[in-house]
C-alpha cells in the first residue's frame, strides 16, 4: 500500500507543477518524460542494484576520509578541544570545509572539475534536450553553489531574457555545494546525501520546465564562456588559494551565524506562541501545512508527521538545523524514512536562499530582470520545494 502512495505522491507533485505552469501548453511532455524515466532509473541504480549502491558506498567513503584527512589540521589547531568521540557541530561537520572548499577551488584552478562540468552539461542537453546553458547550469550549480555559480554566470545572464533568467533562479533554490557534502555525511547517511544530488540535478530541470516553460531557439541557444578574467590571465596560485581558505572560514562562520540565529529565533517565536496556547509552535504548525506532502511519500502516519515537521524547519531555517537535530537518531529511524528526509534536506531551498538569489542577481541583471523576479518569488519557492519533494520520491521508490 505505501509503494502505491509513494507512486501517487511522484504523480500529484508532477501535477503540481502542471496546475501552476506559466504556459501549460508550452510544456515539452516528451522532454518531461525523458528527464522522468531518467531519474527513474537513476534512483534505481543508484539505490537498488549492487553496482550502484557500491558507487555510492566508495563515494561516500572518499569524502569520509577527506574529512577525516581534514581532521589533522583541526587537531594541530585546537588539541584537547578536539575529541574524535563527541565531537561537535562545529568539529564535525564545519571544520573540514577548511580543507575541503580550498580542494574544489584547486580542481577548478587547474581546469579539471569545469572540464567534468562542462561535458556532463553537454551530455545532459543531449539526453533530456534541455536548452544547453540550462543543463550546463543545472550541474555548474551542484559542484560550485547557487551565488557563485550565478557569479560566474554574468556574461550569460546579462545576454539572456528576463524569462530564463527566471528559470535559472528557480533552479538556483535546489542546488548544494560539493565542498560542503562531507558535512553532510558527517551528520546524515552519506549513501542518500550522494545519491540526491544528480536527482536534484534532473528534478530542478523536471520543475522549471514544467512551472516556467521557455522556448529557446537555434540561435540562442549557445553557452558564453563562464569564469573568464578580464585579461584572460590566471591569479598566482598562492594568491588564489589564500582567497580560497579565507573564503572557506568565512563560508564557516555565515554557516555558524545562520544556524545559532535561526534556531534562536526559531525558540523565540515558540515561546510567543506558547503565549497564546502552550502546544502552539513554528513546528507544528508548518507540520500541518507539510503533512500531506509528507504523507505521500508513502510513510505511516505518525512518520509522516515527524517527516513534516522537519521538513517545514528546514524551509523556514536551514539543512544544517535539521541535520543537527536528527543525527544522534536518524540511524535509527525506518530506512524509507531516513532516505526521504536526508534526500529531502539535501539542497539549499529555504527562505533564506530567496534573499540570496535576489540580492546575486541584483548585482548581474538589470532592473526589468530584477523586478521579473522579484515579483516571482513564490515560484522561486515552490520550485525548490517541488525540486526536494521530487527527488524524496523518486528514491523513496526504491528504498523500504
Amino acid at each position: 500500500m505505501y509503494i502505491a502512495i509513494n507512486v501517487l505522491g511522484l504523480i500529484v507533485f508532477l501535477a503540481i507543477g502542471w496546475l501552476f505552469s506559466k504556459n501549460r501548453k508550452a510544456i515539452n511532455w516528451k522532454t518531461v518524460g525523458i528527464m522522468i524515466v531518467l531519474n527513474l532509473l537513476l534512483a534505481w541504480f543508484l539505490t537498488g542494484s549492487a553496482a550502484g549502491r557500491a558507487g555510492v558506498k566508495a563515494a561516500a567513503d572518499g569524502f569520509v576520509w577527506i574529512v577525516d584527512v581534514s581532521a589533522k589540521g583541526t587537531v594541530f589547531a585546537l588539541g584537547d578541544w578536539y575529541n574524535a568521540k563527541n565531537l561537535n557541530f562545529i568539529c564535525s561537520a564545519l571544520m573540514p570545509i577548511l580543507m575541503i572548499v580550498p580542494l574544489f577551488d584547486i580542481l577548478t584552478y587547474i581546469g579539471l572539475l569545469p572540464w567534468i562540468i562542462k561535458w556532463i552539461g553537454r551530455g545532459l542537453s543531449y539526453i533530456t534536450g534541455q536548452p544547453k546553458f540550462e543543463s550546463f547550469f543545472a550541474v555548474e550549480m551542484m559542484f560550485l553553489g547557487n551565488t557563485e555559480v550565478l557569479a560566474v554566470s554574468g556574461i550569460q545572464i546579462r545576454k539572456m531574457g528576463k524569462e530564463r533568467n527566471l528559470t535559472l533562479a528557480m533552479m538556483s533554490m535546489s542546488c548544494v555545494t560539493a565542498s560542503i557534502l562531507g558535512a553532510y555525511i558527517e551528520m546524515m547517511p552519506g549513501q542518500y546525501i550522494l545519491t540526491a544530488v544528480p536527482i536534484n540535478i534532473i528534478n530542478a530541470l523536471i520543475a522549471t520546465s514544467m512551472l516556467n516553460p521557455v522556448k529557446v531557439s537555434p540561435e540562442e541557444d549557445t553557452i558564453e564562456k563562464v569564469g573568464a578574467t578580464d585579461n584572460g590571465k590566471k591569479e598566482p596560485f598562492f594568491s588564489f588559494l589564500g582567497d580560497s581558505i579565507l573564503g572557506a572560514g568565512k563560508l564557516i562562520l555565515i554557516i555558524v551565524a545562520n544556524v545559532v540565529a535561526f534556531v534562536a529565533l526559531a525558540a523565540l517565536i515558540d515561546k510567543i506562541l506558547a503565549l497564546f496556547w502552550k502546544p502552539l509552535s513554528l513546528e507544528s504548525i508548518l507540520g500541518v501545512i507539510m503533512f500531506p506532502f509528507s504523507w505521500l511519500l508513502g510513510l505511516p502516519v505518525h512518520q509522516a508527521w515527524q517527516l513534516a515537521q522537519d521538513m517545514g524547519m528546514k524551509l523556514v531555517t536551514n539543512e544544517f538545523v535539521v541535520m543537527g537535530k536528527v543525527t544522534a537518531d536518524i540511524a535509527h529511524y525506518p530506512e524509507h524514512l531516513k532516505a526521504c528526509l536526508t534526500v529531502f534536506v539535501t539542497s539549499f531551498a529555504n527562505f533564506g536562499t530567496l534573499g540570496m538569489i535576489i540580492g546575486a542577481f541584483k548585482g548581474l541583471a538589470n532592473k526589468e530582470d530584477n523586478d521579473y523576479i522579484a515579483s516571482n518569488i513564490g515560484y522561486l519557492l515552490l520550485s525548490g520545494i517541488l525540486v526536494s519533494l521530487l527527488s524524496a520520491a523518486f528514491v523513496g521508490l526504491f528504498v523500504w
